[in-house]
């Protein structure tokens, strides 16, 4: 069995991984938080729709913030994958696999924010609708897209748990942020699929986001700086 205190990961995998925790972090953030925080309100489909028609450039920025977001999600199960398959590998390809069904799930669900584009775009076909059909419709894809966003958190938190046990494994970071990744994810994952059976779960889902985000955010940096000495010294 190999000593994976010793194991020594490349550095541009490494740093790689890091990087792209950073950037889909903070690209998640801008669209799902500062963008859709800010444009669309629950209680109000015509608020929301006309904060769209108002602030169209911006809420479509948010839609390609989401698509750099997924496809860096696409370059971090990679560069996981191949950091992590030295200690696991059906392991490591089990939560590669979780991840890449993540991201299958959230880019199809993306397409309901450019039906909601489509909707308020005042194009010929869209003049048969009366105004509230079309809040109404709007309010619809918006919700069928946060539905899809919330079961991608399901296999998300599995597969991340997945690649967080292969971490506390391997010695590469250390095994306190490996176990708070473990728990995290878990957590995540257990709070997106409560929340569907039961949606006054999803008032507390923030909650849950927040380990997961302490977790993301400090791995990042954690690999991003440490670079190819994460493999030897951390193991503690």
């Amino acid at each position: 069995m190999p000593d994976y205190k010793t194991l020594e990961p490349p550095t541009g995998v490494v740093r790689l991984a890091g990087a792209m925790y950073l950037l889909t972090m903070a690209t998640a953030v801008y669209a799902e938080g500062y963008v859709r925080g800010s444009l669309l309100d629950g209680d109000s489909a015509e608020l929301t729709a006309n904060n769209i028609i108002q602030s169209n450039l911006l809420f479509r920025s948010a839609i390609a913030a989401d698509l750099v977001t997924f496809t860096g999600i696409v370059i971090l199960v990679w560069s996981l994958y191949q950091l992590l398959k030295p200690v696991d590998s059906r392991l490591a390809l089990l939560g590669a696999f979780f991840r890449l069904v993540e991201v299958g799930i959230v880019f199809s669900a993306t397409a309901f924010s450019l039906i909601a584009v489509s909707l308020l775009s005042g194009a010929e076909y869209m003049r048969g609708f009366e105004a509230q059909q079309l809040h109404g419709l709007v309010g619809f894809a918006l919700r069928a897209q946060g539905i899809g966003l919330l079961i991608g958190f399901i296999p998300l938190g599995i597969g991340s748990a997945i690649f967080a046990l292969l971490f506390f494994r391997s010695g590469y970071i250390p095994r306190l942020l490996a176990g708070w990744g473990i728990f995290s994810s878990l957590l995540l994952a257990a709070g997106a699929f409560a929340s569907l059976f039961a949606p006054s779960v999803r008032d507390f889902l923030l909650f849950g986001m927040i380990p997961m985000f302490i977790y993301e955010v400090t791995l990042g940096f954690w690999l991003l700086i440490k670079g190819r000495s994460a493999g030897a010294s951390n193991a503690n």
